[in-house]
């Protein structure tokens, strides 16, 4: 709960000072990977005024002794991370790779006896991305009954996970969504003036979320993945960081499985068990 000092207002003039920008910059980086460059000290002040509120501190100097005292750190790390991160997201966002999917990754698998697809989308973000890839399996395996799928979602902050797990989104999110699917797998709200719409029973219970952290050693998901996206989330890390990610993305993938990563990124120079058979699309070997 937050002190009476939460009424108070934050000083106008108050700025982030460079010490507690380098204390926030190593403790970001070190807990999600996420370099946090000092061009975005005026970003960050920004997007940490509502923590500040939500603690009660009144100034950056105070929420930043808050955070780093031995029992700030416990309780505000999951806040802090969901307040810095950036969740940009769409439905069939950068749509070839689902194309690809579609047309070549899966009938591949198929045809190598798999008959239970497992696809993880590492950085989730508020769903747009997983609910795509069941609509793409969906379609695909319609006429396959003896072929079921399943679709693993994760990411690092919990505030997105709500909304994902929700399903429910603007019509104009879901425009993408080419008009067949539409109508198969988005539910439309009863009130037309309800600019809603929410994703369908059908997709929502062959999507599973859940909280996990890239930079963690070791990834707990129960069996190997078939296919793994994993886009626009290299581009906030080094060189280090990207090889520990997706080696560990490749640990959990299948021999003969798929990694996505994003248009602008890149995986060359790092030393992977992968071979790209696709605009960054990439094979296990």
């Amino acid at each position: 709960m937050a002190s009476s000092a939460s009424l108070q207002r934050q000083p106008l003039d108050d700025r982030l000072s460079r010490r507690n920008f380098d204390r926030l910059a190593k403790y970001i980086y070190d807990y999600s990977g996420i370099k946090m460059p000092i061009t975005k000290l005026t970003m960050l002040e920004g997007r940490l005024r509502r923590r500040l509120r939500a603690t009660g501190a009144t100034t950056f100097d105070g929420y930043c002794d808050f955070l780093f005292s031995g029992n700030g750190l416990e309780g505000e790390s999951v806040y802090l991370i969901d307040a810095v991160t950036t969740n940009k997201t769409d439905f069939f966002r950068e749509p070839k790779h689902f194309e690809y999917l579609a047309e070549a990754a899966l009938p591949e698998l198929l045809q190598s006896g798999s008959n239970q697809i497992r696809v993880w989308s590492s950085a989730c973000s508020t769903g747009a991305e997983p609910y795509t890839i069941a609509m793409v399996l969906a379609e695909c395996l319609a006429q396959r009954p003896d072929t079921s799928y399943k679709v693993i979602a994760t990411d690092l902050s919990t505030e997105v996970l709500e909304t994902a797990r929700r399903a429910i989104y603007t019509k104009e999110m879901v425009r993408p969504v080419p008009t067949q699917m539409r109508r198969k797998y988005v539910m439309e709200a009863i009130n037309p003036r309800r600019d809603e719409v929410r994703i369908a029973p059908l997709l929502r219970q062959r999507v599973g979320f859940g909280r996990l952290n890239l930079m963690d050693e070791a990834y707990p998901l129960k069996e190997a993945q078939h296919v793994i996206f994993c886009r626009n989330v290299l581009i906030y890390f080094d060189k280090p960081t990207q090889q520990h990610v997706l080696s560990r993305l490749c640990d959990r993938l299948v021999p003969g499985g798929y990694l996505f990563i994003g248009h602008s990124e890149t995986a060359s120079g790092l030393n992977l068990p992968i071979r790209q058979v696709a605009n960054t699309v990439f094979k296990r070997v």
